[in-house]
């Protein structure tokens, strides 16, 4: 649904869904079918009643009923299933959910009119146990429980067979005779089960089990045979089965696969999903995306897994505690050949589109966790979703050996469970992350084959082929004798603190280069709130110190040298809090230059509900201030405040905004004020007008609604855009929103 808008627009109510149309991209899909999001259902507003909204509940596997109709989603903080209707899948509605007393579910799937959930009720790792219960979706009755002797992972169901996965998980504070903490093999070894799914009672329906060990223990020879770590400790992590009744399981602590037909119950092949050196990654946690570093050697040890056809398996190699090599591979199922290994392109991915998480650099990266394969109106696909760094990429399998990415889809924190539904043309993801007082809630999205928008904002490649590394954008200005170029400056969530170039006359636009800011010769970090382009060249900075006098005014030059610090005069800093200067823009040139930044908050003495607005005069040194008349904060944590400040022709454009996202964000708005002329006596408050309200279009991404709108700037031809703060997907979804809007 797409929604118009005026530029003074009333506010957009808070909804349960957030409907409109996709950030996505893709790279030479043609005329390839894309996905477009069309929904995100924050999962906490599916609770029972008398449970506290801000308490911890996820949505980590889903399962769809034959109609896809109805989802079925697993809450293991909550010991409890969801259920959605997706009737409207634009529009999910919750249909409440069902405690499963007495331990966690792990997965779910559905087999005709009944849900399958499997349950973890282990009470120690030594002593593992679990069931699946047999939920009658109809009326959400348990009709049978099946004790599954052992710790559960993962289901999968296909014809007549369900098979599923007992990890019996390892301790990762034991220490095993002759071994280091946390190593294998840690006793009582996992297996596999297979539930028969004959006939329309699950009264009827028996368990078979294909043990991985022999009975006093020991490694089977096939296990010993592939090279496995510790071959009498599988440790089952996650089951796909193909159209032939083969299931295939990934023993990811071992860096294993092991192939068994359903029917009789046969090991077919165990193999090892080997090593694999990495080059032209980030290995170091300092701040700095540096893509120039190699792992050497990893197992791959892979998480889901699925068929891509009844021969080639594909697997998402996330890594546990030896290994990851930040991709997913494709593997013939009989020999356990690598046909075809995504390197350092998967996590390519998360320079390019903004959602690098340099925080988990040293450990396992973007962490590529979730993968489904599907054909869906005649094409097929592999989804293969990155745990860290929040997003899915989308690839075209119709040739297995030589995937083809096509779309990069930003998603909620977490996305854990990734599901096809092909008869109705949809993909689903669920996510695991959520933290009511961070501001990120878990959720399902559904996104579906349509015509998508591609994301606002990728990046060309830089030195050594690698895309320019990005995110974590706070300020945004026009550049001066361009049509459609805009500057954007990143904050202190990296370092050192670069100026990016960006050209909107394409889609996505796209960074084009990144400026490294220096100081006497070395590279700077500033947390550069606001960026300003000097009509003469150069630019200036506002730097938000984390005490009142460390804020500061930065003029860099062209090439990024700093060549002056200005402080901000003691009266102001003497009573300034932790949030600083939040913007800087510019007027005029040569002896007429003025440069204008804005504070965040009001300052300690000042009126209630009024922030300052600073004009200093480079040619004379001098400050004037004055009053901003911002909008009450709802609360002392959901405070407004002001994060941008631009001049447009005769007057200053402000972003004020409120510090919620999703469905509690309220305040997100444009304002102008006319540009203040003469000496102000006392602190004169100014007369705003609001401008814009910017929640219609934080919603029309149908993606969790960004708290930071940081950036506001107008391009030479006379094109607004937007941009919003990512917090380098720290605490956050790592979405950012590079959007245009209508013209002034």
């Amino acid at each position: 649904m797409r929604l118009r808008m005026r530029w003074t627009a009333g506010a957009l109510a808070s909804a349960a869904v957030i409907t409109g149309l996709a950030p996505a991209a893709h790279a030479g899909g043609g005329k390839h079918p894309l996905f477009e999001r069309i929904a995100t259902y924050p999962v906490f507003q599916n609770l029972p009643k008398g449970v506290d909204p801000a308490a911890e509940t996820v949505a980590e596997i889903s399962a769809v009923t034959p109609d896809g109709k109805t989802l079925i989603y697993t809450d293991a903080p909550g010991s409890r299933v969801g259920f959605l209707d997706l009737s409207n899948p634009a529009r999910p509605r919750g249909l409440g959910t069902l405690a499963t007393a007495g331990g966690q579910p792990t997965s779910v799937a559905v087999v005709g009119g009944y849900a399958l959930v499997v349950i973890d009720a282990a009470k120690s790792f030594t002593a593992p146990s679990g069931r699946v219960d047999v939920v009658r979706i109809a009326d959400r009755r348990i009709v049978r429980s099946i004790d599954l002797g052992g710790q559960p992972d993962s289901i999968a169901v296909r014809g007549k067979y369900a098979a599923i996965a007992i990890e019996n998980q390892r301790d990762e504070e034991a220490t095993p005779p002759g071994g280091k903490e946390g190593d294998l093999p840690q006793a009582p070894a996992g297996f596999l089960q297979i539930l028969d799914l004959k006939g329309s009672s699950p009264a009827a329906w028996k368990l078979r089990k294909v043990a991985f060990t022999r009975p006093d223990g020991s490694a089977l020879p096939s296990f010993k045979a592939a090279g496995l770590a510790a071959p009498a400790d599988p440790e089952p992590e996650y089951v796909t089965i193909n159209a032939k009744g083969k299931v295939a399981v990934t023993l990811q602590e071992n860096n294993g696969i092991a192939v068994v037909d359903l029917r009789s119950g046969r090991i077919e092949k165990v193999f090892s999903a080997g090593r694999v050196t990495v080059k032209g990654i980030d290995v170091k946690e300092d701040g700095v995306i540096s893509p120039t570093g190699t792992i050497r050697n990893v197992p791959r040890e892979p998480d889901a897994i699925s068929w891509v056809d009844d021969t080639t398996l594909a697997t998402a190699n996330e890594g546990d505690w030896k290994g990851g090599s930040r991709g997913w591979t494709v593997f013939n199922a009989k020999t356990g050949k690598v046909l075809w290994d995504a390197g350092n392109s998967f996590e390519r991915l998360a320079l390019k589109y903004g959602h690098f998480n340099e925080d988990r650099s040293e450990n396992k990266g973007t962490e590529p966790e979730g993968l489904t394969v599907a054909t869906i109106k005649g094409k097929r696909y592999a989804f293969v979703g990155s745990e860290r760094s929040n997003f899915v990429a989308v690839y075209n399998v119709d040739r297995p050996a030589r995937p083809r990415f096509i779309q990069f889809l930003p998603t909620n924190a977490g996305p854990e469970g990734l599901l096809a539904v092909p008869s109705r043309g949809l993909f689903i993801v669920s996510s695991e992350n959520d933290d009511a007082k961070a501001g990120v809630r878990a959720g399902v999205q559904v996104f579906r084959i349509g015509r998508p928008s591609v994301p606002g904002l990728a990046s060309a490649p830089g030195k050594g082929g690698a895309p320019i590394g990005w995110g974590a954008l706070s300020g945004l200005s026009s550049k001066p004798g361009s049509r459609d170029g805009l500057y954007a400056v990143s904050d202190n969530a990296y370092k050192p603190t670069k100026i990016y170039t960006i050209n909107t006359g394409r889609t996505p636009a796209l960074i084009t280069s990144a400026l490294t800011v220096t100081k006497k010769g070395k590279p700077a970090a500033y947390d550069a709130e606001g960026i300003a382009a000097r009509p003469s060249g150069g630019f200036w900075l506002a730097h938000e110190g984390a005490k009142g006098p460390e804020n500061l005014l930065v003029r860099v030059s062209a090439r990024g040298a700093v060549q002056k610090e200005i402080a901000l005069p003691a009266a102001i800093t003497s009573r300034l809090g932790a949030q600083g200067l939040e913007g800087v823009t510019v007027t005029g040139k040569g002896r007429a230059e003025t440069v204008w930044v804005t504070l965040q908050r009001p300052l300690t003495g000042d009126p209630a509900n009024v922030v300052r607005i600073g004009r200093y005069v480079p040619a004379t040194g001098k400050w004037s201030w004055f009053g901003y008349p911002i909008a009450p904060s709802a609360s002392e944590t959901n405070w407004n405040g002001l994060s941008e400040i631009t001049a447009y022709r005769g007057r200053l454009v402000l972003v004020e905004r409120d510090k919620a996202s999703g469905t509690l964000a309220k305040h997100k708005k444009l304002y102008t004020v006319a540009i203040p002329k003469g000496t102000p006596k006392g602190l004169p408050v100014l007369k705003k007008t609001l401008l814009r309200d910017l929640l219609p279009d934080l919603a029309s991404r149908n993606g969790w609604i960004q708290e930071k709108v940081e950036g506001f700037a107008v391009t030479s031809s006379g094109r607004p855009w937007i941009v919003t703060d990512n917090d380098a997907t720290q605490d956050a979804t790592g979405e950012t929103l590079f959007l245009p809007l209508p013209r002034l």
